[in-house]
């Protein structure tokens, strides 16, 4: 390991890769242990520029038959994976060992946040109102982007156990040789694994992965992480938080998000409501029977008296045996809906809101209180209220997302049927005319029963599951449901149309209606259509002042590329919070991020301070996506530490907001942006052998042999870029190293500023302006990921088109150029000269990236061979194709 790594870490990522060796060796044979290790000293080498051990290394892939390649594939993806859980474990050594030492800054990024507000005058009056009003939801999402099965993640999840006991000072000789022997059993039952699913999983495979990730981290993590800020807000503000609030929520998507997936039925979302309350219901029960056992105390208040209305020698284990009786029935009936058992027999005792249980809770503590019992008080009930809080009756709040063509059909089926004619071909003000009319009308539009025999549209099998599911939603707790997405919303009649359908459904209490803009071209217009919304008198008293609005990052990324989209955002943030000022409504910021820089991934806490001044006011939403929820959340320290991030991060932008970008960064941001969308749409767009280019040297087509999500795995393989998703597109591009999306027309529109003596104003900028020091900043990671020689390796084993070839020729300069670009504005020599961590991490993983890069060019040609001899749907590569690219996509830490 490089020596800047710290020793731990090195020890760790040692000790792990030392037994997967031992593991190969009796478990495989020692063929193939020592043809890693010859492959490993020969990409070392290779590493360093010697261009005969990699000729030697591709002899050596050559050779190998097809059954060879497939071990040795998954032991270089196995190394990558432990590096990784070596990292996301150092990340919680550090925090503990900070905590010993004074002398260190703290590692909650609350601490010295606080102490800045003092210093810029902030009260504690300010920042106590602010805390209590914060509003954070963190919505976790099922893109295919998480390439690890559950089995593995759950053994690489006792690994890092195992490290922690290591980390221990007082092992006994026989107990480290117990957690040896506990790691060896891992890591051998790990390789003994297949890495790959079998099948795709389904909404309710994803939705319950959702439930695993509250269950095993956050369900401890939310009570420290509250514990924690109550006590910094009693050491600054003098008060404790009130016992009703939750700073940060969780919502998911997974089981509502019916966009491009019709494996999401009305059905399945049901399926998956019923789920999330059954593993709620079933948490809270276990937590219950715990807080009884510790409540077997006789003191308590004369209201908790009255309220139970007897003497009892235990009072709170009588008073919470209803609420148990309660929890038992609500899980009884719940587990009846999912057998399909259509029973109410005990529906009056079923949990239909948070407030059944939070009630109990609160006036028993109020009890202990008053019994001057703080100490118990503030134990295991208080983590409970704090649960309740914040996961509510329903573990995750619900979205739906719908695309809005969708809800454009359903009305049109409506007016036909009604004899209107068809609403898609109305003009917008006349669409807007006629909801409007028919929102505020007490009438319904359409009879329950339909007597003609024709149709029509309203018969659809696509207007008839919107139908369907509108009904659904009308059944559920209102609590369960969060918003209603719109995605490719462009009309004002858009988020019109949605509200509507839910008055048609009868839901007396309609989800919160969110169009979420993602083209440029919707972007842009974004404010404008907001604006004409909030001129409607009837829309404007609907929303009573608050208001959401979704911001998306992959389509408007892939049609215009990263700093034109990014700019784009910028401004549309911007327009947003004028808008909402100037009406006086409270704005809420939905960001649909992903993991990737070109997809709108940062490190939390400077994605979200470089967001326009204004646009986050105590008040923010954003995704969390595939494998990024378990890098974020899989550890219990690393979720608790992300809590602190959310919540410092939204804080510091609402009170200490950025500076508002002078007119002249602004002015020469649009320039640049004009440059970069006209440099990126010539060659994605223009180019006649773009899209063949993508296809033939990146794995792009391969990708959807990989079970990753539970969208239909086939897509149009025939279109140009428009017939590309923008996951798999940012995917493929990393797989290969070029990461062409982050950075294709960003570099050439710095460069041709610089070329105008303008690096003066960069230099400000970088300086001055958060925003652009993100986009730099971001720029820069995505660059040291980048790999030119890799990338033409995959071109040159993949393809003999001289076409093909001059557009990698031209590609790989662009990509050269963007780099001298940046290091020329940040005054560096070579990149990540200010981030030794990161560089480090990239430098010990090359020896192990770089076969992997080698083998899947290799996988990939002979899979296209043979699909060309025999076109079968299956071939005797796929599976190690496959290993290699969750290889890859664990050492680089970004899918899509």
């Amino acid at each position: 390991m490089i020596r800047q790594i710290e020793s731990a870490l090195r020890e760790d990522v040692r000790l792990l890769g030392n037994l997967l060796g031992e593991t190969l060796k009796k478990h495989a044979d020692v063929d193939l242990f020592n043809l890693v290790e010859q492959i490993r000293a020969l990409s070392k080498t290779a590493r360093d520029g010697q261009v005969e051990a990699e000729k030697q290394l591709e002899q050596i892939f050559f050779n190998l038959t097809d059954h060879e390649i497939l071990p040795l594939t998954r032991a270089f993806s196995y190394f990558l994976n432990f590096a990784n859980i070596a990292e996301q474990y150092h990340v919680v050594r550090n925090r503990r060992q900070s905590e010993f030492n004074q002398q260190q800054p703290s590692p909650n990024p609350l601490v010295p946040l606080f102490e800045k507000f003092k210093q810029h005058k902030i009260t504690s009056k300010q920042l106590f109102e602010q805390i209590t009003q914060l509003n954070i939801e963190l919505v976790l999402t099922a893109h295919p982007t998480e390439v690890s099965r559950r089995t593995l993640i759950q053994k690489y999840d006792s690994i890092n156990d195992c490290l922690s006991k290591l980390d221990q000072q007082k092992l006994t000789p026989h107990e480290h040789d117990f957690v040896i022997e506990n790691l060896k059993k891992l890591i051998c039952s790990a390789w003994e694994t297949d890495e790959i699913r079998q099948k795709r999983p389904t909404p309710i495979d994803e939705a319950k992965w959702g439930f695993t990730t509250i269950e095993q981290t956050l369900w401890n993590a939310v009570p420290k992480f509250m514990r924690e800020l109550d006590r910094l807000v009693d050491q600054n503000c003098n008060l404790h938080l009130p016992l009703d609030i939750s700073p940060i929520r969780f919502a998911s998507w997974m089981g509502g998000d019916r966009d491009g997936n019709p494996n999401v039925t009305h059905e399945i979302t049901q399926e998956v409501l019923w789920l999330s309350r059954w593993q709620a219901a079933s948490l809270y029960l276990r937590d219950l029977e715990d807080l009884r056992w510790e409540l077997s105390l006789q003191a308590c208040s004369q209201e908790f008296r009255d309220t139970l209305g007897y003497d009892h020698p235990e009072p709170y284990q009588e008073y919470l045996r209803h609420t148990r009786e309660r929890l038992k029935a609500t899980l009884d009936w719940l587990s009846q809906k999912l057998q399909g058992i259509d029973r109410d027999d005990h529906l009056n005792l079923v949990i239909q809101n948070k407030h059944d249980l939070l009630a109990p809770l609160l006036l028993c503590h109020r009890s202990l209180m008053a019994c001057n019992l703080p100490e118990i008080a503030n134990g295991k009930l208080l983590d409970f209220i704090y649960r309740i809080n914040c996961f509510g009756i329903e573990l995750l709040k619900l979205d739906i997302r719908q695309e809005s063509a969708r809800h454009r059909q359903a009305i049109s089926a409506i007016t036909e049927y009604l004899g209107l004619g068809n609403f898609e071909s109305w003009t917008e003000p006349a669409r807007q005319n006629f909801l409007i009319r028919e929102l505020q009308s007490k009438r319904p539009l359409l009879p329950k029963h339909f007597k003609s025999s024709h149709l029509g549209l309203i018969d659809h099998p696509d207007v008839k599951e919107v139908f369907a599911t509108m009904r659904m939603l009308a059944e559920q707790p209102a609590e369960s449901l969060g918003a209603y997405i719109i995605s490719m919303a462009e009309y004002p009649s858009d988020v019109l149309a949605v509200l509507l359908l839910q008055k048609e459904a009868g839901i007396l209490q309609p989800l919160r209606v969110v169009p979420l803009f993602e083209t440029l071209k919707d972007l842009e217009g974004a404010a404008n259509t907001m604006d004409t919304l909030f001129h409607m008198d009837w829309y404007k008293q609907h929303i009573q002042a608050k208001h959401e609005v979704m911001i998306g990052y992959s389509d408007s990324a892939k049609d215009a590329g990263f700093m034109s989209a990014n700019w784009a955002q910028y401004r549309a943030q911007e327009q947003l919070a004028a808008i909402a000022k100037a009406h006086n409504i409270q704005l809420t910021l939905f960001h649909g991020r992903g993991g990737s820089i070109s997809r709108g991934g940062a490190p939390t806490q400077q994605a979200l301070f470089s967001q326009p001044p204004g646009s986050i006011s105590g008040a923010i939403r954003v995704t969390e996506q595939g494998e990024m929820i378990r890098f974020k959340f899989g550890l219990e320290g690393i979720a608790l530490q992300n809590l602190e991030i959310y919540t410092a991060a939204t804080l510091e932008a609402t009170l200490l907001p950025p500076p508002i970008p002078k007119q002249e960064w602004r002015d020469l941001m649009d320039q640049m942006t004009d440059i970069s969308v006209n440099a990126y749409r010539k060659t994605v767009r223009d180019n006649p052998h773009f899209v063949q280019y993508l296809r033939t040297v990146t794995p792009e087509l391969e990708l959807q042999m990989l079970p990753l999500g539970s969208r239909p795995a086939k897509r149009r393989t025939d279109g140009g870029i428009e017939s590309l998703r923008a996951i798999p597109w940012v995917f493929a591009w990393t797989q290969i190293r070029l990461m062409l999306p982050a950075w294709l027309g960003t570099g050439a529109a710095i460069h041709q500023i610089l070329n105008e003596d303008k690096k003066a104003i960069l230099d400000e900028m970088l300086l001055d302006w958060p925003y652009f020091q993100t986009l730099i900043d971001m720029l820069e990671m995505v660059l040291s990921k980048a790999d030119c020689h890799t990338a033409l390796y995959y071109e040159s084993h993949l393809t003999d088109d001289e076409n093909l070839k001059n557009l990698g020729d031209e590609l790989r300069l662009k990509l050269k150029e963007a780099i001298k670009t940046l290091l020329f504005v940040k005054g560096e020599s070579k990149l990540l000269s200010t981030n030794n961590v990161l560089d480090q991490s990239m430098q010990v993983r090359k020896p192990y990236l770089h076969p992997l890069h080698l083998l899947q060019a290799e996988l990939m040609k002979r899979r296209r061979h043979y699909l060309a001899e025999h076109p079968l749907d299956t071939t005797p590569v796929d599976q190690a194709l496959m290993v290699s690219i969750t290889g890859i996509a664990a050492g680089l830490r970004n899918t899509g």
